[in-house]
């Protein structure tokens, strides 16, 4: 499995941004897939999660305002970040697990096989 994201960028503070994962591979829709972001000069931490059954899990600092998703028939995963503030400034991540091979807390980096090279949102003031 191979994930690629794009779309980030540089943003004002308020606006709204998509970035997209592009899934290359098998049963997409077996995947617990997820989103992590490192800010600069902090430890990458969890953002939110779909699992495969459509549940979803948000960071509290997130909730109401970003959404995850995916279009299983494209194979790709999104997350529509609207309000952004400078503290949602850094590297995001798309990761994603098999549900068979799915072990851990969701929120931990550890529980996750397959990860995207990153792509940068800069959100300013």
């Amino acid at each position: 499995v191979q994930l690629v994201e794009s779309g980030g960028g540089l943003v004002h503070s308020g606006d709204s941004l998509t970035i997209s994962c592009a899934f290359s591979g098998l049963s997409f829709s077996m995947y617990h897939m997820a989103w992590f972001r490192q800010a600069p000069g902090q430890e990458r931490e969890f953002v939110v999660v779909e699992a495969a059954g459509g549940g979803t899990v948000y960071e509290d600092t997130v909730q109401g305002r970003f959404t995850i998703s995916r279009d299983i028939a494209k194979n790709t995963g999104y997350l529509q970040m609207n309000s952004l503030n400078p503290d949602d400034t850094g590297v995001y991540y798309c990761v994603a697990v098999h549900v068979e091979r799915s072990r851990g807390p969701i929120s931990q980096e550890g529980s996750y096989t397959s990860w995207g090279q990153g792509t940068q949102v800069t959100v300013s003031s």
